[in-house]
């Protein structure tokens, strides 16, 4: 008879155990759909709770899509005026321009609401208030996002590779933004708009902004340098993982927060000095691509800062820059919860009470 020892027996039933477990494998399409739930549909879900985010998506969700239909309108393709006309709305989107005869001389400063053709009036020259700002708003909305994107993707950059790297390459990188911040802004637009002459807006917004990301990077530098000597991001070290890698995990999600309130001073700021040089005439102004050339016009053509000028052309112009800028606060406001993670946290873990105990759980529950 043969006698098998306690040990062996527990060795057995391991092997046992590991070798009818089932390896699960993680696909492709599993690994696709968790990172787009943990990257789109959680910070959506999570910066959507608060209603600030609700109210900024929608006035810039209506932007955006006024910029659209404007660019297709353009492009030959009517899609807007169509609509207006299936749900019986009088006016129309057209290229703002004056009046070619006398017989059009009847929509010559219309007041607003005084005709539904031109619901927010029309200036001196018979051009539609709503239809120009309507035609500028595409090309505004280029030159924030590109002023946008500059200013947050330099001031970052060069923050977060001064605090982390240090040395000379901090040294001579706060230096150049030193510098930068110690150049008054707007001379210096000025300076390089004479010089280039800009017609792209993209490269209009960049210039706005050539000196904005400063104090962002300064900013960035100073969280870098404390994010820095956190234990994880020692750790990190400690196991060989790359700089980049570091940078990208553990140092960029801390800074976001920072990134989304500069993108959206930037943005207003583009909005401001745009319409301020435009209006000041060192931008041209032959086209209405900007709501400081309507501005412009009302104060050069139309006298509308007068006594008894017509103020409502002038006013128009600024309800758009108004709401558009509006829309921004609300939504670095709202975005805050999206950073913090004691919001993700109880978001998370509202979110698991709603959808049941997992198999886990109960696994676990079930040994105690």
């Amino acid at each position: 008879m043969i006698k098998v020892s306690h040990s062996e027996s527990e060795s057995a039933d391991e092997s046992r155990m590991f070798d009818e477990s089932e390896v699960t494998k993680v696909t492709r399409t599993q690994r696709l759909r968790e990172m787009v739930n943990e990257g789109v549909v959680v910070p959506f879900k999570i910066a959507w709770s608060d209603w600030r985010t609700k109210i900024g998506l929608i006035i810039i969700g209506l932007f955006v899509l006024t910029a659209v239909l404007t660019a297709l309108h353009k492009g030959g393709t009517y899609i807007l005026n169509d609509f207006l006309g299936l749900i019986g709305v009088e006016w129309r989107l057209h290229r703002p321009s004056s009046i070619l005869s006398i017989d059009e001389a009847w929509r010559q400063e219309l007041k607003p609401f005084e005709n539904m053709e031109y619901p927010l009036g029309t200036d001196g020259s018979g051009r539609g208030l709503l239809s120009a700002i309507t035609w500028s708003t595409p090309a505004m909305l280029k030159m924030i996002i590109a002023g946008g994107v500059f200013s947050s993707v330099m001031a970052t950059g060069v923050g977060t590779v001064a605090g982390y790297k240090r040395g000379r390459t901090e040294t001579f990188l706060m230096t150049v933004s030193d510098i930068a911040m110690s150049i008054p802004g707007i001379p210096l637009v000025i300076v390089m708009i004479v010089i280039i002459q800009p017609d792209s807006p993209y490269v209009l917004g960049a210039l706005i902004t050539i000196n904005v990301w400063a104090g962002l990077a300064r900013t960035v530098h100073s969280q870098v340098l404390s994010i820095r000597e956190e234990s994880y991001v020692e750790a990190s070290r400690a196991m060989g993982i790359r700089t980049p890698r570091i940078i990208q995990k553990d140092i960029l999600p801390r800074l976001m927060p920072y990134v989304m309130v500069n993108f959206v001073y930037a943005s207003r700021r583009v909005i401001y000095d745009s319409v301020a040089l435009y209006f000041l005439g060192f931008l041209p102004i032959k086209t209405p691509n900007n709501w400081g050339v309507m501005m412009n016009w009302a104060y050069e053509q139309n006298g509308a800062l007068t006594p008894d000028g017509p103020a409502y052309m002038i006013i128009v112009p600024m309800l758009p820059i108004i709401f558009l800028s509006l829309g921004f606060i609300l939504i670095s406001q709202g975005t805050d919860r999206l950073f913090n993670p004691r919001v993700r946290t109880r978001h998370e873990g509202e979110t698991r009470a709603e959808e049941g105990p997992t198999e886990e759980d109960t696994t676990q529950t079930g040994i105690q």
